[in-house]
């Protein structure tokens, strides 16, 4: 009986995620694209705040992040950064971008881009780029949780048939219920990952040390491998140039997913709020990564780095922890793939196929559920079967394209004069570049091709709209006093005034005053 706990705990799971899936509809109807889509903008902070910190926390957290500690040590801690600093943008940005939606009806990234640069080209431009970063991490989140499926079952359940049983319970929830059930699917999966991955780092460690504190381990690591807390790490590969971009690349990439969640909220102050307590959910990563710490000494050896948690708690801990282990890394890899799969679609049937089709917005919500199997049954799972890679470094390769959109925000954001041919140039040179530093050159001089690609994207973008027509004014005015009302408010607001003065003062001179 002990021997099949883990791994009916485990698939238990995936059964009761499927049925809090389904009840995401709760009596309202998912038919219409705002309501299947950002959940008709009605999440609080709650609800909003799990939901943002259980989609960031993925299979990379309980499986790539142990696993990267395992084999080169602190590079790990790159993610740290990458997290705080999410919680800061999703503060500073998000207002801003739910202030869009609830003005404009945007309900996707892309719509957002297509709005302020007046092109719906340049829209399914943006939406298929980013749908390459998005799917590379749903990918990610799927060989993880096959990964769990078949550690847990001895074998069993091969790593097929680990990605057919998770996407099939996902696909049925998101196509029936959209953002809703992505929300009340994290609420639970986030109460429980946190759980578990305390529980499992306390219990971890306890087991190896004798203590239920974590600095024994770092200090034995200081003193038998001192090369696991310093760059380049233990493999010798993690410099600090490719260290320091990848978090770069990594800040610069705002994910679909993120804007999609932001427009979610029930309001600004909601959104806000959320995103304030955001870094107190991201101590989740400690305890995790310091059973790679652990696996350095205890599991020598291993064969594939990502599994090391789970490797040291069927060896070590009680049975019960180590199914309810499955259970927290299954839920992290699909709270982290349902978000990315949904706006994929969303993005897909809204901005690339809606424009060029003529879907109204009700169609668009109906297509974007009909590209949800297909998404799964012709990209992820080939390609989470075929297992390309390490899931970190299939992380990074995503997020290296999904930057090369900074100039839409840059123009959104902070400066006027951006328009869409300038936005267009910058994202297909850094594209290309990405694309040759990833393939022909790869990651020339430890600096992570992401990057490369950035430098060449963003003088195009500047030189290229300051080369062309800007955008209609009045656009640019609309989006402007939501992201920069005070700045706004001085440039248009004294226009206005001038406008009207000299208005005055010709009807003064037709009346002869």
């Amino acid at each position: 009986m002990s021997e099949w706990l883990p791994l009916s705990l485990t698939l238990g799971y995936v059964l009761l995620a499927l049925v809090i899936g389904l009840g995401g509809r709760a009596g309202r109807s998912s038919n219409a694209l705002e309501e299947w889509g950002v959940a008709g903008r009605s999440m609080g902070p709650v609800t909003l705040y799990l939901l943002i910190a259980a989609g960031s926390v993925s299979a990379y957290t309980f499986m790539g992040a142990p696993g990267w500690a395992y084999a080169k040590g602190v590079p790990v801690f790159y993610v740290v950064v990458y997290l705080g600093y999410l919680a800061l943008v999703a503060w500073y940005f998000g207002p801003r971008v739910w202030a869009f939606g609830a003005h404009f009806g945007h309900v996707t990234q892309a719509s957002a881009i297509a709005d302020r640069y007046q092109s719906p080209g340049l829209g399914a431009l943006a939406a298929l780029v980013m749908a390459i970063g998005s799917l590379a991490y749903a990918v990610l989140q799927t060989i993880g949780s096959a990964y769990i499926l078949n550690v847990m079952s001895g074998g069993r359940i091969p790593i097929w048939l680990g990605v057919v049983i998770v996407l099939g319970a996902i696909a049925v929830y998101l196509t029936l219920r959209g953002q809703r059930a992505i929300g009340r699917t994290n609420v639970f999966q986030g109460i429980l990952m946190f759980a578990v991955a305390w529980s499992v780092g306390l219990w971890a460690t306890h087991s190896a040390t004798g203590q239920w504190g974590f600095d024994e381990v770092y200090r034995q690591a200081l003193a038998e491998r001192p090369a696991f807390l310093t760059l380049p790490g233990a493999g010798g590969d993690m410099s600090f140039a490719f260290w320091t971009t990848s978090i770069i690349v990594s800040m610069l990439s705002f994910m679909p997913p993120v804007w999609t969640q932001w427009m979610s909220a029930t309001s600004a102050r909601t959104l806000r709020l959320s995103a304030t307590w955001l870094p107190s959910y991201y101590l989740v990563i400690l305890p995790l990564v310091t059973v790679g710490f652990i696996g350095v000494f205890a599991l020598p050896g291993l064969e594939r780095a990502d599994t090391v948690v789970l490797e040291y708690a069927m060896a070590n801990l009680p049975v019960l922890l180590v199914g309810l282990l499955g259970s927290g890394t299954l839920a992290a890899s699909m709270s982290s793939s349902e978000p990315f799969i949904h706006s994929v679609a969303l993005s897909l049937s809204r901005d690339v196929i809606g424009p060029w089709a003529g879907f109204s917005d009700e169609r668009a919500g109906r297509w974007a559920k009909r590209l949800i199997v297909p998404l799964m049954a012709l990209v992820i799972a080939p390609l989470a079967i075929a297992e390309p890679g390490s899931l970190v470094m299939i992380l990074l390769i995503g997020l290296g394209f999904a930057s090369q959109v900074l100039p839409a925000f840059i123009g959104m954001f902070f400066w006027p004069r951006a328009n869409a041919r300038g936005v267009t140039a910058g994202i297909l040179a850094g594209f290309v570049v990405t694309v040759a530093c990833i393939t022909l050159w790869p990651h020339p001089l430890g600096i992570h091709a992401g990057f490369w690609g950035l430098l060449v994207n963003l003088p195009v973008f500047v030189v290229t709209s300051l080369a062309s027509a800007p955008t209609d004014e009045s656009v640019v005015e609309r989006f402007f006093r939501l992201a920069a009302p005070v700045w706004a408010e001085k440039r248009w607001g004294a226009h206005r005034e001038e406008r009207h003065g000299r208005a005055t003062r010709g009807r003064a001179v037709d009346n002869g005053v």
